[in-house]
């Protein structure tokens, strides 16, 4: 068995299975609790289902993976042949899925750093491709680790929400925030900030809001080469827009995903979703 790093993040990265496969990276799925049931992310729960139930008012809400998964990963992946595993999650303002892993980290059969890497969606999916390629060069894990951090240090998250109600229910926003919005009937605009989500900016109208998430996506990318991704959730027509407009804007631009996001953030977020996600190189 060949000795390699190996990279692990959360399925809250978003990343393509055909990418993952590719680069060798582990993804463990958070879970969605619809009703009574709990659901896996990414396999036993599809974003339609979630934005139906979320539509409907159903309760909806999400957990970290347990520190046994992550121990049954780790252990799995040493069983494979990995020297040591560089685990990259999203931020632990938004979860305990940090602290999960962390727990069972001190007990794996190889060595294991846990990287809270304050980041969501494909903002921590390019963090881990980072620490993927690091790694498939024949990297350390500290040399691992050094990328996705340098990765998440440059990385911006912009997203539009139709109404800050669920980010409210799910406490992921505060209350007056959400109440102001819903009081004058503004569209709001975030930001990935310290790796919490915060108000950026407050817009009028839909339309108007989703012109400027291309201007601070536009600004925040300039000449430099950059890879991009446009998330929505039930939007697909407007993540298509987008991304085509910013194709044309962007000279650097290196590589452009456009996803769905899944259950997790979906049901932080509702219906209508378009977020920007600008990495540089």
């Amino acid at each position: 068995m060949s000795r390699h790093v190996a990279i692990v993040t959360d399925s809250t990265a978003y990343l393509p299975p055909r990418t993952m496969e590719r680069h060798g990276i582990t993804s463990v799925p958070l879970t969605v609790v619809l009703g009574d049931q709990a659901l896996e992310e990414g396999t036993e729960i599809s974003t339609r289902s979630l934005a139906q139930a979320l539509q409907k008012r159903r309760p909806v809400t999400t957990s970290r993976p347990s520190p046994e998964t992550f121990a049954e990963t780790y252990c799995r992946i040493a069983e494979s042949g990995a020297s040591g595993i560089v685990s990259l999650h999203l931020s632990a303002e938004l979860s305990g899925t940090y602290d999960a892993a962390v727990l069972a980290a001190r007990e794996a059969p190889v060595p294991v750093r846990v990287v809270d890497t304050g980041m969501v969606a494909m903002a921590l999916g390019f963090c881990a491709l980072a620490a993927a390629e690091a790694a498939g060069a024949g990297g350390t894990m500290d040399e691992a680790v050094t990328a996705a951090e340098k990765r998440a240090a440059g990385t911006s998250a912009y997203f539009y929400v139709d109404t800050l109600d669920y980010l409210r229910r799910g406490g992921r926003i505060g209350a007056a925030q959400a109440l102001l919005g819903s009081a004058l009937a503004v569209k709001p605009l975030l930001q990935l900030d310290g790796g919490r989500i915060e108000l950026l900016e407050k817009v009028r109208t839909a339309s108007k809001a989703i012109a400027r998430l291309e201007e601070i996506a536009a600004e925040r990318a300039g000449d430099a080469e950059v890879d991009i991704a446009v998330h929505h959730l039930a939007a697909p027509d407007r993540a298509a827009a987008l991304a085509d407009r910013l194709r044309e804007r962007l000279p650097g631009l290196a590589d452009l995903h456009v996803s769905e996001i899944g259950a997790v953030i979906g049901a932080h977020t509702g219906p209508g979703l378009l977020g920007a996600v600008i990495s540089p190189r």
